[in-house]
């Protein structure tokens, strides 16, 4: 029999032990309102926590408020069941949606920051490229300057010469006429040196027989 009572009571303690569960008390409120100020009335409606009302009376000597709901019902509820603010859970509800909103548009903002961070990258390659460009650009355009300034200058040097080669040529004809003059004059004079030993030559051959005449005629006469 002992035996028996100290099992009961050990199982009694191990099932009270099972049963000593963590719990919380419910937040979900209602709250009855009434066709009159009191208990005494009927029940018209009830009201969940958090549930939005418009005050349009207070008896404070019985604690009860009429109130009017946004659908247009209207009666009495105890004064103390009613806040100025919303319900804690209301609250939490709307501070839970904030955040859940908020965290939405971070990730837009992240993702919509990746996609500028990709395109300022992308944009940076292009900036480069062109970049690169501009230069080999400036580069030939350097060269381009550079051809056209000799193209310049050899053309300046073309047209030089070609007026010296002019002169030269115009120097040789002149010589040229010149020296045909030249030749004819050289010409006239050996054809008047001819002429004048020619002539000297027919004088001497008329004179010297004559100054043997002479010569001889002295002779005789001597």
């Amino acid at each position: 029999m002992k035996n028996l009572i100290i099992l009961a009571g050990l199982f009694l303690a191990l099932t009270g032990n099972a049963l000593a569960e963590t719990r919380y008390v419910s937040d979900k409120l209602e709250i009855t309102m009434r066709s009159g100020k009191g208990n005494s009335y009927s029940i018209t409606r009830m009201l969940g926590s958090g549930t939005q009302v418009e005050v349009l009376e207070i008896d404070k000597s019985k604690g009860y408020s009429r109130v009017r709901t946004k659908s247009g019902k209207e009666g009495w509820v105890l004064s103390r069941y009613l806040m100025r603010s919303q319900a804690a859970r209301d609250r939490l509800a709307a501070a839970e949606k904030k955040l859940a909103e908020l965290e939405l548009e971070k990730r837009k903002l992240e993702t919509t920051m990746t996609a500028l961070s990709d395109e300022k990258n992308t944009l940076n390659s292009k900036l480069s490229s062109l970049d690169g460009e501009s230069r080999k650009v400036s580069q030939e355009l350097t060269e381009i300057r550079r051809t056209a300034s000799s193209a310049l200058a050899i053309d300046s040097e073309n047209k030089e010469l070609k007026g010296r080669v002019v002169s030269l040529e115009r120097e040789l004809q002149t010589v040229q006429q010149e020296n045909e003059g030249l030749k004819d004059r050289t010409a006239r004079d050996w054809f008047m040196v001819g002429a004048a030993v020619v002539l000297l030559g027919i004088i001497v051959g008329l004179i010297i027989p004559r100054i043997r005449l002479r010569k001889k005629s002295s002779w005789d006469t001597f």
